[in-house]
This record gives structure tokens, C-alpha cells and sequence, in this order.
């Protein structure tokens, strides 16, 4: 396991050294999305309309923020459950997606997605988010104003603190944890 810094959107040598339970610090451009957004963004790649942005080599997070108070970028910025967006997550990633910011865990489907399209799924800390905020350079909202919190936001980032959970090779490091505590009878 290393500390590595990477830049966003990610490149194909990137993606292929990370592996489950390194620590990374992401600098550069990820989006946010939730549920909402991920249907409509399922939704449009169905009907060949144009996507808000462009997936390919990007990363998107799984977050909508609390309001900013006077003099911040952003609010409140933690991750939320990832396995909401399961059902969505192997069609963007066929798009061009390929990071992923959340928490907890991800389906098998998801995880063999990872592996065929050569995408990386990170976890941010729940409950840090006012801490994990101050990464957040710069934040507009690009995409369904209409949704609040779960619109689709343009984040500049630096020094942006994740872990490695699952990597290209199908590695996982929430059932690697599992293992190594595993009581053998």
C-alpha cells in the first residue's frame, strides 16, 4: 500500500498502479452526483443525448453538499452511501467513466465493471465532511439546478483525501479486511 498524489481526470497509467488500500490525494476536476442525477444521466446516454459534461477519464463523487456560510466555497462535503448509485454506476463507466468517490460497499456487478472498463472505485471518510471540504478550491453547479443538493457540481480540488477500495485487478479492500480478521476454524 502507498500514499500517492494523482491528478483528475485520470489517465490509463494512473488507474493501472492504483491498487485496493492505497492512500491518494486527488488534485484537479471531479463532478458530483447522486441518485437523481445518475438517472438522468442513464437516462440521456439512453436516448444519445449530450451528457452536461464529458465522462470520459473523469471521476465523479458520490455528494451533495449543506450550504456554504459566508467566505466558504462549500459546505458540509461528506460522501454518501455508494451502493445507491449501483444500478447506474456499469453504464456510466461504459461511458468513459472511470473513478468513483463514495462510501461503504459496491455489488459484484460494479466491481466486474471496474475490471472491464479499467475503473477505479475510492472511499472517502463518512462523517468528515466539513474536514474533507477544505479541499474544495472551487464548486459550480453545472448540471439539473433543479435537484438542490444532488445537482451536479464541478469541483476543483486539491490534496483531496481517498482510499483505494477496489482496483483494476477486482481487488477489494473492505473484503481483504474481512479476511485478515476472519476467526479460522
Amino acid at each position: 500500500m502507498e500514499t500517492l498524489n494523482i491528478k483528475s481526470p485520470l489517465d490509463e497509467d494512473t488507474i493501472k498502479k492504483l491498487k485496493a488500500g492505497d492512500q491518494v490525494f486527488i488534485t484537479g476536476v471531479i463532478y458530483t452526483a447522486r441518485d437523481a442525477a445518475h438517472k438522468r444521466l442513464v437516462e440521456a446516454l439512453d436516448k444519445g443525448e449530450k451528457l452536461p459534461f464529458d465522462l470520459k477519464n473523469q471521476t465523479v463523487y458520490y455528494m451533495g453538499p449543506s450550504p456554504a456560510k459566508p467566505g466558504q466555497v462549500i459546505g458540509s462535503a461528506g460522501p454518501t452511501t455508494s451502493g445507491r448509485m449501483d444500478s447506474y454506476a456499469p453504464r456510466l463507466m461504459a461511458a468513459g467513466l472511470k473513478g468513483m468517490i463514495g462510501k461503504g460497499n459496491r455489488s459484484q456487478t460494479v466491481k466486474d465493471a471496474i475490471q472491464k472498463h479499467k475503473a477505479v472505485y475510492f472511499a472517502a471518510i463518512g462523517g468528515a465532511g466539513a474536514l474533507i471540504s477544505k479541499s474544495i478550491k472551487k464548486a459550480e453547479v453545472i448540471a439539473y439546478e433543479d435537484l438542490g443538493a444532488e445537482a451536479i457540481r464541478r469541483l476543483e480540488v486539491e490534496n483531496f483525501p481517498a482510499t483505494v477500495i477496489n482496483d483494476t485487478q477486482g481487488a477489494d479492500l473492505y473484503e481483504q479486511g474481512k479476511a485478515k480478521y476472519q476467526v479460522k476454524t
